[in-house]
């Protein structure tokens, strides 16, 4: 079977392409879409390692990480146990450590030409969501330059109780659960979606026009299936070389 090459965008055909069609609505995916790396993975590591959780915390999350790595447990069930780790907490001091970890580790790996197109099209007057299987606090401290609000983001989240964390999970959009999130808030059908690995594709499949951002090759194949174009951020492309 020939698998068939997407197109690959360059940076300024990106940007054209995604303003001329005008979109009303945008979704964005975070990890590896608007920036490079994994937040999730990062925060969970760095708040083993600056001690914000208990060792008993971390040595469950590392065992249940391991099980992981060998598929025998869920992205939905891992997504939700990486955001379950903080329990007993109190949230101000999650925001803070959120703030701390994204603006030292996460922010110098902003792609420059995701932030020049949300800019863009917030310019254009279109309502931009970021859905993420990361927790909220990394995500909403992440998207700010952004400028994408809290009530626009569809992250990983727990209850809140009288300020402490709590266990009881109230969503995590990953997979399926990415597009059944943005329906939940009447996004059934976005103008445009970005994404850039396997668990965004559902949420790609539901947009009128998806665009496959640094994919991993399980979705660059998917876009190549189904002929969506790519985008490859600079530092990405830099990098491969």
């Amino acid at each position: 079977m020939t698998l068939t090459l997407p197109a690959h965008l360059s940076a300024s055909d990106f940007n054209r392409a995604v303003l001329a069609l005008g979109p009303r609505t945008a979704v964005f995916d975070c990890d590896g879409t608007l920036w490079s790396g994994d937040a999730g993975y990062g925060f969970m590591l760095w708040s083993i390692k600056t001690g914000l959780v208990s060792r008993n915390a971390a040595d469950w999350i590392d065992s249940r990480y391991r099980l992981y790595r060998t598929g025998k447990i869920s992205e939905l069930a891992m997504c939700g146990e990486m955001v379950q780790l903080y329990t007993g907490l109190e949230e101000t001091e999650l925001r803070r450590a959120a703030a701390t970890f994204f603006h030292s580790q996460i922010h110098p790996h902003i792609f420059p030409e995701m932030q020049r197109l949300v800019a863009d099209l917030h310019a254009t007057g279109c309502e931009i969501w970021a859905v993420s299987s990361t927790n909220n606090w990394v995500i909403e401290e992440g998207v700010r330059d952004f400028g994408i609000p809290p009530e626009r983001i569809l992250a990983a989240r727990v209850a809140v109780v009288n300020g402490l964390i709590t266990s009881t999970l109230i969503d995590v959009p990953t997979d399926d659960g990415k597009a059944l999130s943005l329906q939940r808030v009447d996004l059934a059908q976005p103008d445009v979606v970005f994404g850039n690995s396997i668990h965004d594709a559902a949420m790609l499949a539901i947009a009128r026009s998806p665009f496959a951002v640094n994919p991993t090759p399980a979705l660059l194949e998917i876009a190549g299936q189904r002929n969506w174009p790519v985008f490859i951020p600079a530092a990405v492309a830099e990098g491969a070389h």
